[in-house]
């Protein structure tokens, strides 16, 4: 069963909608696949775009910012992993870039959250979502979607519509296994499921998706039937006339891939779907495509809510200080990591007792839980430190404050109460004017697919951000290519 089109999109998470709408609205055909439904880890996300430089919500709120403040802070994030003109780019072009999700009906508040926090509650929906507080005239440009709860759900459903009202075709349940070269990339060769099959794939892929994130073994449980079913697939050819994107995820859900390229990086949480599986990426390289920064993942190690919290000291299993409390929670993972992924944060009874009372008013209902896990079973007490650091199993830290004092566990293995996310964030090398996969004509790249913005370090809505950045740039540009 063949199907033709101008454009085909390998994914449909954020990265895939934005290149669907980018090349329908040119008046191309579009064909996007899933393996699933639809919505990756975009649905499940937070649903939080890195954006500033003068956006409207900003201007609403009072906020100051420019350009050059939003770029001279994230060059001390991004780093090498894009050219300073590409940052410079993305920073000028913020702000138009968050209207024209607007446009596509996603909405966003100017209601600025005035504590720190890794994830505001549904009163506040822009805040500092990195490390800002360590930086000169520090801004909101964590911009999250409004909606309750975890937002990007509503999100990825406004992109989706928006994709399918500018006429491209989705086919769901579809699963991309080849790419067809003949000197240039002409297509996709597919599973596709069909009738009662694909009916219960949806079913369990769609019940497993929260359950694989926030509870991994009821997940695989759902999704193992779900992966079962697809031996009932059949055989189909998408033909590409002008290219194909890949916007398919990273591979955070491979084991194989991550003990190969981030052996350090283990124990964690797959933050993700089973569809990041590094399909997408695979695909490239069999191509000849070649990818980059494939040991870099982002670690989680969130200290707040609540914001007492920030007043603690790290330390770790000599007892010494090292990093920031302030800093935005995968700085401090990384920095976990480079210790063995054993660290504690030591608080005093002033903080524990601020913190404790925070709770309530500072923390989303998922955020809660493990706020309360940490406050609670999380942690030791004892009248002084060398006591404290006698139950924790560690050398004495440096005291502080008043007694008695508590450390507080933030190791990557801190325990089912405290899981530790990750993602990947390395992906295949393309051009950062178009989106083409190097080497490769008639494919291109975008997302955690791709080596992008966040490809060195992570700071909350930077990879959302980066995903319509890098999702809008392979949409425009391969509706150029010429036509096979």
């Amino acid at each position: 069963m063949e199907v033709i089109a101008d454009v085909v999109v390998i994914g449909f998470g954020a990265a895939g909608a934005c290149a669907a709408i980018e090349a329908a609205a040119t008046g191309a055909s579009v064909v996007v696949l899933d393996r699933f439904a639809g919505g990756g880890a975009t649905a499940l996300s937070g649903g939080v775009v890195y954006a500033g430089g003068g956006t409207r919500q900003q201007g609403e709120a009072g906020v100051a910012d420019s350009v050059e403040a939003m770029e001279s802070y994230l060059r001390t994030e991004v780093r090498d992993a894009v050219s300073e003109a590409t940052l410079r780019r993305f920073c000028e072009d913020s702000a138009s870039m968050l209207a024209w999700l607007e446009e596509q009906g996603v909405p966003f508040s100017s209601a600025v959250c005035p504590f720190k926090t890794s994830y505001p509650t549904d009163d506040y929906y822009l805040y500092q979502s990195g490390s800002e507080d360590a930086w000169p005239d520090p801004a909101p440009r964590g911009h999250r979607t409004k909606a309750k709860g975890t937002s990007g759900g509503v999100f990825f459903a406004r992109l989706a519509e928006s994709a399918r009202r500018s006429g491209a075709r989705v086919l769901t349940q579809t699963r991309a296994v080849e790419l067809v070269v003949d000197g240039r990339v002409t297509g996709v060769r597919c599973r596709t499921l069909t009738g009662l099959p694909k009916l219960l794939h949806g079913l369990l892929s769609k019940a497993g998706a929260k359950p694989w994130l926030y509870y991994p073994p009821l997940g695989r449980k759902l999704f193992g039937p779900a992966a079962w079913l697809e031996r009932f697939s059949r055989p189909r050819t998408v033909t590409a006339r002008r290219g194909v994107v890949i916007a398919a995820g990273g591979f955070i859900a491979n084991r194989e891939m991550v003990r190969e390229h981030a052996p350090a990086h283990r124990g964690g949480l797959a933050l993700g779907t089973p569809g990041d599986d590094g399909a997408g990426i695979r695909l490239g390289v069999a191509a000849g495509g070649k990818t980059a920064r494939m040991d870099k993942v982002s670690v989680w190690r969130f200290v707040t809510p609540p914001s007492a919290l920030q007043r603690g000291v790290l330390v770790d299993a000599d007892g010494q200080r090292f990093g920031d409390a302030t800093r935005y929670g995968a700085a401090i993972g990384d920095e976990i990591v480079r210790r063995g992924g054993k660290a504690w944060l030591l608080v005093d009874d002033d903080i524990l007792r601020v913190a404790r009372a925070q709770v309530r008013t500072q923390t989303a209902p998922f955020q809660r839980w493990q706020a309360r896990y940490l406050l609670n079973r999380g942690l030791v007490t004892a009248p002084t430190v060398e006591e404290v650091a006698d139950k924790a199993g560690i050398g004495v830290p440096e005291p502080f404050g008043t007694p008695p004092y508590s450390l507080i566990d933030v190791s990557v293995r801190g325990g089912f109460g405290y899981p530790c996310p990750m993602l990947t964030l390395g992906g295949l090398v393309v051009d950062e004017d178009t989106g083409q996969v190097r080497g490769v004509p008639g494919l291109y790249a975008a997302g955690r697919s791709a080596v992008g913005l966040c490809s060195e370090s992570y700071v909350s809505g930077l990879a959302l951000a980066d995903c319509v950045f890098s999702g809008r740039r392979a949409g425009q540009h391969v509706v150029k290519e010429d036509r096979c």
